[in-house]
């Protein structure tokens, strides 16, 4: 019924196309008076029980009462028709009541000489209402006193109110009303078929590439393996004339020179295997590095059997790709992304400190330095209800999503506030407190299978640098029902703070990552700590599983990246440095972040530029960089399941990019 004022206006609008003058002044007549109200339930309910009854308009009454009768007309609606006639009865009846409340006697009797006849005829229980106007105090009547209570008096609007929208909502809805709801839902299966569409035209380019790397390694393998036989041949040939002129140097035995000769062919089979299995064997003869803490909490890197270990290592802090050995490329080189389509939100007025997706991605709510947090939707094809700006007073330090729908929203704050907002209703349904201690909030995370969550909170420092601003940390569990703090998980004496937060798939395992450089690993069941290492040499910023769990991902403040292994703790499998873009004098607290999207494939991190860099994970693709803001990159999200993905700026504004 919502789309009745868009079916009005077609029809004006054809009756104006056909010249039907005539029938379009009666129907704008009748819409004037139009006694359903639009199928308005207050309105309705306000049209009887506050005009007509009022009023001791009885004619109207009844005509109103009829009109809703003639609605339902099918076969199908005998049930409404029937509970219709019954709440008539009973709406006539207070007509009844309500006059003789008021005194006006002559308004029953009227009422009864215009429509007693068919009353009767209608439902013989009426009989006794016709000696109420003679009654002294028909209010005491055990017959009647019933209905003169205030109680009486709800039931029957609450009951009328209800049966109004059951019958609204149920009813058979007329074709014209359907246009606007299909026209909608024809719109977003457009959308649904082009995001599939973009999804396949991904999957086949990479298909493609990946033939064509295949067709390639294949080729290179062959055109190395000839070489090699013929430089062998070659050799071969000029030993047999060596021997057989008897001049061979003494220093030179030809199983020397064959092992020498040969080696070129073993290295190119092996080139050409671990080409073929895929990038993880690459990922170990690089990358292959066994990281252990000495008693002053520093990476040492152990030579393996290449003697490269390390080498390659360095290359990779020093600006190199751990995977390919190759420079990696500058941001001026960096091709900007191919955007389907990209809206920007200007509804903030202060820089964005945290931008989330909901977890259907429907939603997304934003924060910004000033202490408001905005919840708005991109999709025009999503109700805006939700829409909401609150006010916490202070910082946000941080926003969390509830994992199984998009009802909650946490928020933390810089004076150790934590607020569960509910979208449905509008309001803060709970307004939790840290310890004193640790009033800054830096991260909130949600299980994604128990209602629980865990809030990274840390005091305040007194040292001049990011980490030593931050001081110690604490891990509390709270529990999203009670709302109560569960657990404080163990981290140690005077541990440094914690920065970021990260469950696996589960919610038995909670990473956090500390300012000194280390992960941490935590079993949730157990509520213990089971492993840890230093992962960086600066403080870390953010920290996220990877897609399969079998490796975490790691941004330091110094714009370092690391994939590491969880089956082979302390192995790089891949990294990157985008310590170009991680410049602290130009990003909010030099808290940088890193998002990955559905498929793990692309990492979108912040940057201390317009432009936030795009990297794709052990893939053979060059990184991108997304469309510019006018100021720093301070915040990304991923959607959780399409390629769209957010950017807050220092310039107020937050915008959603879909790309291919």
């Amino acid at each position: 019924m919502e789309n009745m004022q868009y079916a009005e206006e077609l029809v004006k609008e054809f009756l104006v196309f056909r010249g039907f003058t005539s029938t379009l002044q009666a129907f704008e007549r009748e819409l004037g008076s139009d006694i359903g109200k639009g199928f308005q339930v207050d309105k309705i309910l306000e049209l009887i029980f506050s005009v007509y009854i009022p009023q001791f308009r009885a004619e109207n009454l009844i005509e109103v009462l009829s009109f809703f009768k003639q609605c339902f007309s099918s076969t199908s609606e005998i049930v409404f028709i029937s509970t219709l006639s019954k709440l008539e009865v009973s709406i006539l009846r207070y007509y009844v009541v309500h006059a003789i409340q008021s005194g006006r006697k002559d308004k029953v009797l009227e009422f009864f000489g215009m429509h007693g006849n068919d009353l009767l005829q209608r439902d013989q229980d009426w009989t006794s209402w016709f000696a109420i106007p003679y009654l002294k105090n028909p209010s005491l009547d055990p017959q009647f006193r019933v209905y003169f209570s205030q109680e009486w008096f709800n039931n029957l609007h609450l009951s009328i109110r209800n049966f109004l929208s059951e019958m609204f909502n149920g009813t058979r809805i007329p074709a014209l009303l359907k246009i606007c709801s299909e026209k909608n839902t024809v719109n977003r299966l457009k959308k649904d078929n082009r995001q599939l569409n973009l999804k396949l035209s991904e999957l086949q380019g990479l298909l493609e590439e990946k033939e064509a790397q295949l067709c390639r390694a294949r080729s290179n393998a062959s055109s190395a393996s000839e070489a090699s036989m013929g430089r062998t041949n070659s050799i071969a040939n000029s030993l047999t004339s060596i021997q057989s002129s008897g001049v061979l140097d003494e220093g030179i035995h030809p199983s020397s020179v064959f092992d020498e000769t040969c080696a070129p062919l073993s290295q190119t089979e092996s080139a050409r295997d671990r080409v073929v299995t895929g990038t993880a064997e690459v990922s170990r003869e690089l990358a292959s590095s066994k990281f252990t803490r000495s008693a002053n909490s520093k990476v040492e890197n152990p030579v393996g059997e290449s003697g490269r270990t390390n080498d390659a290592l360095q290359m990779s802090q020093d600006g190199f790709s751990v995977e390919t050995g190759k420079e990696m490329q500058g941001d001026e080189d960096f091709p900007e992304v191919k955007a389907e389509f990209q809206e920007t939100f200007l509804g903030h007025t202060s820089p964005i400190s945290q931008c989330r997706f909901s977890a259907s991605g429907n939603n997304i709510a934003s924060a910004s330095v000033d202490g408001t947090v905005r919840i708005w939707t991109y999709d025009s094809s999503t109700p805006a209800s939700r829409n909401a700006t609150i006010y916490c007073g202070a910082e946000i330090m941080s926003l969390e999503w509830d994992c199984k729908s998009d009802r909650l929203l946490l928020i933390g704050t810089a004076d150790g506030g934590i607020k569960a907002w509910n979208v449905d209703a509008k309001r803060v349904v709970c307004d939790l407190k840290t310890i004193e201690g640790f009033p800054s909030v830096l991260d909130l995370k949600c299980s994604p299978v128990e209602p629980i969550f865990v809030s990274a909170a840390s005091s305040r420092g007194r040292g001049t640098s990011y980490a030593d601003k931050l001081g110690f940390a604490s891990l509390t569990v709270w529990n999203m029902k009670t709302w109560k703090a569960m657990t404080v998980l163990p981290l140690g004496e005077d541990p440094p703070a914690i920065t970021s937060l990260c469950f696996n798939h589960n919610g038995k395992i909670l990473a956090a990552a500390a300012t000194d450089g280390m992960i941490h690993m935590f079993d949730m069941s157990a509520g213990l700590q089971i492993t840890g290492w230093p992962a960086h040499d600066s403080a870390i910023s953010s920290v996220l599983f990877g897609p399969d769990e079998t490796s975490i991902f790691s941004l330091g403040i110094d714009g370092k990246i690391f994939e590491w292994s969880l089956q082979n703790q302390g192995k790089v499998l891949w990294s990157r440095n985008c310590s170009r873009f991680c410049n602290c004098e130009n990003s909010l607290h030099c808290r940088h972040e890193m998002a990955l999207d559905a498929n793990g494939k692309r990492l979108l991190v912040t940057s201390g530029s317009v432009r936030a860099p795009i990297y794709q994970v052990r893939g053979q693709m060059n990184g991108m960089k997304t469309l510019p803001h006018s100021a720093a990159v301070t915040t990304v999200d991923w959607h959780p399941t399409l390629p769209i993905f957010l950017t807050g700026s220092a310039d107020h504004s937050v915008r959603v990019t879909s790309i291919s």
